[in-house]
């Protein structure tokens, strides 16, 4: 393989980019999981004789990948006794001008990601955020992009805080035998953070004004509506098809509330109607009403599709259509999803805005909100985590801030300052002190084997693992060494000048693939760089840990940013608009700061 050279490089090295390019496209243009392309990589690298076994298994038994994986327990710990449900709920208060507002929400939000996954901290404050906000009186999309950014920004302030830094560092020590400390990252991190909260308040009127899904959802009786059936109705003994019933102009049949308190939803179209059932329709209230007439029903004089007595049997549930998620361009009418997970779709919301369409007939779109019924089982699918999808359907835990304060609390609290003073201290490896962490949550029960279990995201793990896969192949086929040449004559042996174009590829990168990948990918060329140029290597690679996490300009640049699109009701161009300044503020600062604090 190695005898057959084009254009300087190997065939390895071609099938390499290949490979690479290959799955970019499809991540971009497809719907195919992350984890599932990254397989596919390794695969097609390992049998092509690019890796050898080792090093195609390499990833999986990676300090770095290792340790995010026990971190997912010992963040399992935190959630279970409270600890992070309590910092929501006591941190925000009541700030009277806007600027306070950002503050008191970023710099919280920025200080639980440099040690926790930014996901569960967005996914813990999003609805926290929605009701604070109208308490203050601010339209929930003047908070939700700055709480995402937030998180990115905090993330990079220690090398717990994103998967990148975890990844990029234990590729650094591989290749030099130095270990960075948890806060190698921290004084670049706070200045880039400090900056970034200024810049937010300063372009303010960057963000947009607009309304939030969940307003279109607050209100349900406004387009729901009770019918009950009379003793003398004809269509008594016919199924809900044969009577007309399975759809409203503008809505649909949601459920069936039997004498007897039977609830039966989703309501299939072969059950048949009985005197003195209540129907429950969702649509357009003139619509229902028309029907009423039109199929000899009468209103029901006491509405039992209250959120009081849901609270008891069925809940309203807010869920969002997420990139990955396999619903997107499909009507929920052509699905089994509602009668599989036990739950009827009540309305959508698109932009902040409901569609009046029937809301099963609607082609989905990803950022699209939905508003669901569902049993208390499905609304707690997974306890373990604030944050879970049903087939990337993603749900956020509604009860998720409520607090379950105790002496656990207290304990997992001590434990996680524990493990990062042993870590900083170089008193053990983060590897050694994320295991002692993760143990001591299980034996002060801070959180069951299962529980621990549950919340480790095996998917993610996969994309971490193959990101170090691929970084090896980069690195092993010579590719890295050409591109660090081609870069070194492009800018004529500048240090500084390589490091800006460097960085700035990686956060353009980043705002289309996930960061791990981005920075897993750069690795071996920057690195290859600053050895070529006779120069530090360490302010490259901490230059580089802050560029691939700092992503603001579009939605798809992290999965904190999905989060916030459907409940802030935004726009594509939304976050383009601020996220390209920041961009150019966020690399300012971070080039300027690293090369003050680490000398070439």
């Amino acid at each position: 393989m190695s005898d057959i050279v084009l254009l300087g490089l190997n065939l390895g090295a071609w099938i390499t980019i290949v490979t690479v390019l290959a799955m970019f496209l499809c991540l971009l243009l497809t719907k195919l999981r992350e984890d599932v392309a990254f397989l596919g990589v390794i695969a097609i690298l390992l049998l092509t004789g690019v890796l050898d076994t080792k090093e195609a298994l390499g990833g999986f038994s990676s300090s770095s990948v290792v340790v995010i994986g026990v971190l997912f327990a010992v963040l399992a710990g935190l959630i279970h006794t409270g600890v992070l449900q309590w910092i929501v709920r006591h941190l925000l208060g009541t700030p009277k001008r806007y600027s306070s507002a950002v503050v008191r929400l970023m710099l919280p939000v920025a200080g639980l990601s440099s040690v926790l996954s930014n996901t569960t901290v967005v996914a813990l404050f999003v609805n926290i955020v929605k009701i604070w906000a109208r308490k203050l009186h601010i339209s929930p999309s003047k908070l939700l992009i700055p709480l995402s950014y937030a998180s990115g920004l905090g993330g990079v302030c220690t090398l717990i805080g994103t998967p990148p830094n975890l990844i990029i560092s234990g590729l650094y020590a591989e290749d030099t035998g130095i270990s960075l400390n948890i806060f190698s990252t921290t004084i670049p991190g706070l200045a880039c953070l400090g900056v970034g909260v200024l810049s937010i308040i300063a372009l303010r009127k960057l963000l947009p004004d607009r309304r939030s899904a969940e307003e279109s959802f607050e209100k349900t009786n406004e387009y729901t509506e009770e019918l009950l059936i009379p003793a003398d109705c004809p269509h008594i003994g016919k199924t809900v098809q044969e009577a007309g019933l399975t759809k409203v102009e503008g809505g649909q049949l949601i459920e069936i509330v039997r004498f007897d308190r039977e609830v039966i939803s989703p309501v299939p179209q072969d059950e048949f109607l009985m005197g003195g059932d209540r129907l429950v329709f969702s649509g357009n209230l003139e619509d229902i009403l028309e029907l009423r007439k039109t199929h000899h029903l009468v209103s029901a004089d006491h509405p039992v599709f209250t959120v009081s007595e849901l609270d008891t049997r069925r809940q309203l549930v807010t869920a969002y259509i997420m990139p990955e998620c396999n619903l997107v361009g499909k009507r929920l009418s052509e699905t089994t999803i509602e009668n599989d997970n036990q739950f009827t779709l009540v309305a959508v919301a698109r932009r902040g805005e409901r569609i009046s369409q029937a809301p099963r007939d609607i082609e989905l779109k990803v950022g699209d909100s939905l508003l669901l019924e569902c049993s208390p089982v499905t609304h707690r699918s997974n306890p373990s985590n604030p944050l879970y999808q049903i087939r990337g359907l993603q749900f956020v835990e509604n009860d998720s801030v409520i607090p379950r304060i105790g002496v656990k609390t207290l304990i997992s609290s001590l434990i996680m300052v524990g493990m990062i003073v042993l870590s900083s201290l170089k008193i053990m490896t983060l590897l050694q002190s994320a295991f002692l962490a993760a143990a001591a949550m299980l034996i002060f029960r801070c959180c069951t084997p299962s529980q621990a279990m549950k919340a480790i995201d095996w998917n993610i793990l996969m994309v971490f693992a193959g990101s170090v896969v691929i970084g090896t192949a980069i690195q092993k086929t010579g590719i890295a060494e050409a591109i660090a040449n081609g870069m070194l004559s492009l800018c004529n042996d500048r240090p500084l000048l390589v490091m800006t174009m460097m960085c700035f590829a990686a956060t353009f990168l980043t705002e289309f693939i996930s960061n791990t990948a981005a920075g897993t990918i750069f690795y071996p060329i920057v690195y290859q760089t600053a050895v070529s140029l006779g120069v530090n290597p360490l302010p490259f690679i901490i230059s580089l840990m802050i560029a691939v996490s700092c992503s603001f300009a579009t939605p798809i640049g992290s999965p904190t940013h999905m989060l916030v699109y459907g409940p802030g009701g935004y726009r594509f161009s939304d976050f383009l608009k601020i996220g390209v300044c920041m961009n150019f503020i966020i690399l300012a600062v971070n080039l300027t700061v690293v090369n003050l604090l680490y000398p070439m």
